[in-house]
């Protein structure tokens, strides 16, 4: 599923602050932009990514340390926090990364009325070419339940932002007369999330036993046959 807002609405942020109480001390300054590094340091910041990508797939947030995700690097975990600070703010350009794959899939205009559904079962067809940013949400929203973890108001923020805007789909689809106008736009919303999410588990559980785009569409030409207020 998305983990980004469309228009004027603002991406959910993560908040800046390490967790970490053992960690070592990060620099004060912010963080450096992709415009003041040098080819190389790029080069190695985005390495840093990928494979902080990858250990927060395998063992979570909590579970990943800074020292593994420097020792595959390469680096001290000075070296790491040199690029990104801290393990919160590492965290926060994995899920920035995660943010610009499914915006770049989409382009600038998010399809309107039924067409937005369309594109969320190709959303799911498309998932399921890429295991590693599946597993990275699937862990990470799960994870973010748990007190004080510093990806909770980002994932709170997205299944609000991401319910809206299924809603919003809906509720032009009922207007151009796609849909019945009685249509419970906000559960139909709410159980499109649920059902793409929980695919989303099953299908890295048993990737051979779940078609997650077909079950998509199943389930939403279903609610749209049958689901109505009250």
């Amino acid at each position: 599923m998305y983990n980004f807002f469309y228009g004027d609405r603002v991406r959910p942020r993560l908040r800046r602050v390490s967790t970490d109480k053992a960690a070592p001390t990060a620099p004060r300054a912010g963080r450096t932009g992709r415009r003041d590094r040098s080819p190389a340091a790029q080069e190695r910041h985005d390495e840093i990514l990928g494979i902080a990508m990858e250990t927060f797939a395998a063992r979570g947030y909590g579970k990943a340390s800074l020292a593994e995700i420097a020792d595959r690097a390469g680096l001290t975990q000075a070296g790491v926090l040199h690029y990104f600070h801290s393990k919160a703010n590492l965290l926060t350009e994995v899920l920035d990364l995660r943010d610009a794959t499914d915006i770049a899939d989409l382009g600038p205009e998010r399809p309107r009325g039924l067409a937005f559904l369309r594109h969320l079962v190709d959303t799911a067809r498309r998932n399921a070419e890429r295991e590693g940013i599946v597993r990275l949400y699937a862990v990470l929203s799960a994870e973010s339940v748990t007190d004080d973890h510093p990806a909770q108001s980002y994932f709170r923020n997205r299944y609000a932002g991401l319910r809206d805007l299924v809603a919003e789909a809906l509720t032009e689809a009922c207007a151009r007369g796609e849909t019945s106008e009685d249509l419970d736009v906000r559960g139909a919303a709410g159980a499109i999330v649920a059902v793409m999410d929980g695919l989303q588990v099953q299908w890295l559980l048993d990737p051979g036993a779940v078609d997650m785009a077909a079950s998509t569409d199943g389930v939403i030409e279903a609610l749209l046959a049958r689901m109505r207020k009250g």
